[in-house]
């Protein structure tokens, strides 16, 4: 039973932290000088080729770029009923389309 409790554990965090062989240590330049505007949509995807003290549970989620602070910026991400803002580096954020519920096809 232990057993398979720790390899779920293990295999949850290599999952997150593992990277493709080539892209290992590398930074991708685009995402680290990305320009995000407000109200723009963006997934939380962590870079672990940064050593940062990266929240795991923000690994995955999604929010709404409030502003830009220094070169970092502020996301609003719904956490069950409440609203919180994180002040999030932007070689973490993924830019994802905004999806409006107006437009039918």
């Amino acid at each position: 039973m232990r057993d398979s409790f720790l390899n779920g554990i293990f295999l949850d965090y290599s999952m997150v932290n593992r990277k493709p062989v080539r892209t290992r240590g590398k930074i991708q330049l685009s995402r680290y000088f990305q320009n995000l505007k407000e109200g723009d949509s963006v997934a939380i995807v962590n870079e672990s080729s940064l050593k940062s003290a990266f929240p795991k549970r923000l690994q995955g989620r999604t929010g709404i770029v409030q502003k830009r602070i220094g070169k970092s910026y502020l996301v609003n991400i719904k956490d069950q009923n409440k609203e919180k803002q994180f002040i999030i580096q932007a070689i973490h954020l993924k830019k994802i389309k905004n999806i409006d519920k107006n437009d039918k096809k």
